[in-house]
C-alpha cells in the first residue's frame, strides 16, 4: 500500500508519490508519445493507489489535459486532479499570463478539456512579472468561490522575488524545490481577507 499524506492543511489524502503527465504529450520525443500506453499508465496509478495527477494547460496546448480527461472517464473520483495556469505556448516562445482575465478563462478551457466540473488543486505554474501575485492570486480565488476548484497552489514559485506587504492575502511558500507543488489555500482560506 502506497504511503499517503494530506495534501494541504485541510485537503484530502493522496499518494506520496504522485503522476506528473507533462511528457504523455509533450515536451519529449513526440515519436515515443502513445495516448493509449499514457492512458493505461494513468490507470495503473490510480489502480496502485497514485491518485495525484498532475497536469497543465500549458502542455500540449491542451492536449495533456485531454488525455487525462479521457483516461480518467469513469474513475474521475478516484484521482485528485491537479492543474496549472499561468504558462502560455506562444508562436517563438513559453510566455508567462497571470493576467486575471486570462485566469478565468483558462479554468474553463481546463474545465472542458479534463472532462470534470471542479479542479481539486489549481496551481500557478509561473509568476508573470507584469501582473502582480496578488492580482493574480485574487482571480484564482474566485475559481474556488465558484466552486470550480477546491484548493489552490503555487508551482516552481519562489517567495524571494515578490514581497508581499504584511495583511495581503497572497500565499507565502519557500523555494519550492522540496516539492514541486505547494498547496496553500483551501476554500474558506480563498476567502479570507
Amino acid at each position: 500500500m502506497l504511503h499517503t499524506v494530506t495534501l494541504g492543511s485541510h485537503g484530502p489524502e493522496v499518494g506520496a508519490i504522485g503522476l506528473g503527465c507533462m511528457g504523455m504529450s509533450w515536451a519529449y520525443d513526440p515519436s515515443a508519445r502513445d495516448e493509449d500506453t499514457s492512458a493505461g499508465v494513468l490507470r495503473q496509478a490510480l489502480d496502485l493507489g497514485v491518485n495525484l495527477i498532475d497536469t497543465a494547460d500549458v502542455y500540449g496546448p491542451f492536449t495533456n489535459e485531454e488525455l487525462v480527461g479521457k483516461a480518467l472517464a469513469g474513475r474521475r473520483e478516484q484521482a485528485v486532479l491537479a492543474t496549472k495556469v499561468g504558462f502560455v505556448a506562444g508562436e517563438q516562445r513559453l510566455r508567462r499570463d497571470g493576467r486575471p482575465e486570462h485566469i478565468r478563462a483558462a479554468v474553463d478551457a481546463s474545465l472542458r478539456c479534463l472532462g470534470t466540473d471542479h479542479i481539486d488543486l489549481y496551481q500557478l505554474h509561473r509568476v508573470d512579472p507584469e501582473v502582480t501575485l496578488a492580482e493574480t492570486w485574487g482571480a484564482m480565488a474566485e475559481t474556488v468561490r465558484a466552486g470550480k476548484v477546491r484548493m489552490l497552489g503555487l508551482s516552481d514559485v519562489s517567495a524571494a522575488p515578490h514581497p508581499v506587504p504584511p495583511g495581503d492575502p497572497v500565499p507565502r511558500t519557500g523555494n519550492s524545490t522540496e516539492s514541486e507543488t505547494a498547496p496553500v489555500s483551501t476554500e474558506a482560506e480563498a476567502e479570507a481577507p
